[in-house]
């Protein structure tokens, strides 16, 4: 029988740097998956040598462990000797996580990783792993991850550590356990700090909260309207010298609007939404809040932005686009809202069913890229300075916050004054919004309309305390509201898409999605109708209390109207 050591300093740090380890194996995983709701490209045929050992060093110190005793732990749960040694080093919980981990497998086509790991976003996450784990050389680990991670899942057991391992082009692999252990306490302080600030927020919602409603309604059940919708083909021929698509801006709306059941319209004007769906997502994720909506009495417009949609991210795959989405989707996408509010304008003077709408106060609601949107037509300004000063390479290589690597795009358009907002926009409505540095609080602290934010604080695309919370707080308007989903993710509240060349893994989505729509439903109906339809009563469903009444687990709910920096810093 072996004594496990004593616990040293230089213990503790190999004990640290192990734990590590496997999360930055959790994070490459995590990385993958998020590629697969980005990805592109031609598959490409490597030759690979397969990597026999991997090197584990920190400082000074180094040791080594075969490959084969890795795939053999995996099978069996045996334990060789060299990896004995290292079991002295974590713990069994850790050692479990470790087995696991080795097979854990994520299913992306070889088209698509190859594809998105030669975009410049791929080329990035391939810089920061790259740091991590080296040849035996000590050269840059960046080409041969991008060589093992193609063969891989072009294999049929498809990306696994244990498959990356098979398929490295050197037969050693050197694993820098101190870098790792670096980006192990960045990712480890961020979490600590979020977990902070939910407490915070979830403290605050309790001690003000509102006396709970008589009889509260379920806002996130169906509504007593039918619905009805319609499908129409917007062409915007003003911007077909600046489409990426090399022709007239093409854009699909789908129209939701409430029909009579038992009892009549009302004959005020029908209030309007429209949904910015994300990037990689489709008019279709936003389908069951389309209905919802229009079931209770709203008319409701779903356009589909190309550039930054599904199809573009199959074109990518199919090799037929370069790129996830060119810089100049931030112009395009409040262009393509503007424009939808204009051609229902049109409509509305010759259609009786368009001119129902009003039109000149509207509501916007959008997720993720959807949520810049809608800041934009708000009156957030493009902030080029801030982008400037923080889009450097060095910023780029060491982010944690993957929805970064795509605000910075927006550096790359030519400067000029862009007029994206719109005044018939009169409130807004972001889930999982980006906007920390392409607006930044000079930005957003220009938002004048009422405005409603959810942040999920499981969100790995988008982490809620630099995209959510901390931009909460930098908004000026006096009516403003923030929801924080405990567990949520990037995913939660999106539903089924028609795009299923890229599915987004059970794992990513989270726990409970129908919950999180089930919020989505009902903090949405609440809040437009208090703010354009005008039905104050609704308001006191904007409360601390009313998401008590709602929350479930395993998706907490906490909703606050005023938040200062300090409360979260």
């Amino acid at each position: 029988m072996h004594d496990r050591p004593r616990s040293t300093p230089r213990l503790q740090r190999w004990r640290l740097a192990l734990g590590a380890t496997l999360i930055q194996m959790r994070l490459q995983q995590a990385a993958l998956m998020f590629a697969g709701s980005l990805v592109s490209i031609v598959a490409v045929s490597l030759p690979a040598e397969g990597a026999e050992r991997l090197y584990l060093s920190y400082g000074l110190l180094e040791r080594s462990v075969s490959v084969a005793a890795l795939e053999d732990y995996a099978q069996s749960g045996k334990l060789d000797q060299d990896l004995y040694v290292y079991s002295q080093y974590a713990t069994a919980e850790q050692l479990a996580t470790l087995r696991r981990a080795l097979t854990t497998r994520a299913s992306l086509p070889p088209v698509a990783v190859s594809q998105f790991l030669y975009t410049s976003q791929g080329e990035i996450l391939l810089r920061r792993l790259g740091q991590v784990i080296q040849p035996e050389s000590r050269d840059t680990g960046f080409y041969a991850i991008r060589a093992a991670l193609i063969l891989a899942s072009a294999d049929p057991e498809g990306i696994t550590p244990l498959n990356v391992f098979r398929r490295f082009p050197t037969r050693g692999i050197r694993i820098d356990l101190q870098k790792t252990l670096e980006i192990a306490n960045e990712l480890g302080n961020l979490i600590n700090r979020t977990n902070e600030a939910t407490s915070a927020i979830a403290e605050l919602a309790a001690q003000n909260s509102t006396p709970p409603i008589s009889n509260p309604v379920d806002l996130g059940a169906r509504g007593a309207f039918g619905v009805q919708k319609e499908t129409l083909r917007l062409v915007d021929r003003s911007r077909n010298l600046v489409s990426v698509l090399g022709g007239d801006r093409v854009i699909p709306v789908d129209v939701y609007f409430p029909q009579a059941r038992r009892q009549a319209l009302p004959n005020a004007a029908i209030p309007l939404i429209v949904i910015s769906h994300g990037l990689g997502s489709d008019r279709m994720t936003f389908q069951y809040l389309g209905e919802h909506l229009a079931s209770h009495g709203f008319a409701v417009a779903v356009p589909e932005h190309p550039g930054s949609n599904a199809e573009q991210l199959q074109a990518l795959v199919a090799g037929t686009a370069s790129e996830v989405s060119s810089p100049r989707e931030f112009v395009d996408r409040p262009l393509d809202i503007k424009f939808l509010l204009d051609e229902l304008t049109r409509r509305s003077q010759t259609d009786a069913r368009y001119g129902q709408l009003n039109l000149q106060e509207v509501g916007v609601l959008g997720q993720s890229f959807g949520g810049y949107t809608v800041f934009a037509l708000a009156g957030a300004p493009l902030n080029f300075t801030q982008l400037r000063q923080d889009c450097t390479p060095t910023a780029l290589d060491n982010t944690l916050n993957i929805s970064f690597l795509l605000q910075c795009r927006a550096a790359d358009l030519p400067r000029e004054d862009y007029i994206l907002s719109d005044s018939r926009v009169k409130a807004v409505f972001a889930i999982n919004p980006i906007d920390s540095g392409v607006f930044g609080e000079a930005g957003l602290s220009q938002i004048k309309v009422p405005t409603f934010i959810v942040a999920g604080n499981a969100d790995t695309i988008a982490p809620a305390l630099p995209e959510q919370i901390q931009p909460f707080t930098w908004l000026q308007t006096p009516n403003r509201y923030f929801a924080l989903i405990e567990q949520g993710t990037h995913f939660s509240a999106l539903g089924d898409s028609k795009n299923d060349a890229i599915p987004v893994p059970p794992a990513v989505i989270g726990p409970s999605p129908e919950l999180a729509r089930r919020y989505v439903r009902a903090l949405s109906l609440a809040f437009f109708s208090t703010y354009i339809a005008n039905q104050p009563n609704y308001r006191a469903y904007l409360s601390s209390s009313y998401a008590n009444f709602l929350s479930q687990d395993p998706l907490r709910l906490n909703l606050v109207q005023t938040l200062q920096a300090r409360q979260v810093q």
